[in-house]
């Protein structure tokens, strides 16, 4: 959930970019080795959409792993696993192919399995 309040033109603005998923694994932890050295792990989360009858019923979203901690957690993870993902929405942008582009994703500061996909 992503909110801003503003009181008046002086006053500093307040703003909450804190997000809390709990869905399926989707698509098994990849590790990204970046141009700098650094690693990232990524991966998708299933949530499912609340009242949602007709049309797109679930949402895939990007989520990354940037902490050791959370990668060593996030890597033990198989699909189907129900997990629960904190952390913030971010906007990258990079170079490929010569032009720029973004990803939005969910920077991951804490994660968990909460049950383990049958049969995994």
């Amino acid at each position: 959930m992503t909110k801003t309040q503003t009181k008046d033109a002086g006053d500093l603005e307040v703003a909450l970019n804190d997000v809390r998923l709990v869905g399926r694994l989707t698509s098994g932890p990849t590790t990204v080795e970046l141009p700098s050295g650094d690693a990232v792990i990524t991966f998708r989360v299933s949530v499912p959409r609340a009242g949602a009858t007709t049309g797109q019923r679930v949402d895939s979203v990007p989520c990354a792993a940037w902490s050791a901690r959370v990668r060593r957690s996030v890597l033990t993870w198989r699909v189907g696993d129900l997990v629960e993902v904190e952390g913030a929405v971010r906007c990258r942008f990079y170079q490929a192919g010569g032009a720029t582009r973004s990803r939005v994703e969910v920077e991951t500061s804490a994660a968990r399995i909460i049950r383990r996909a049958p049969g995994a």
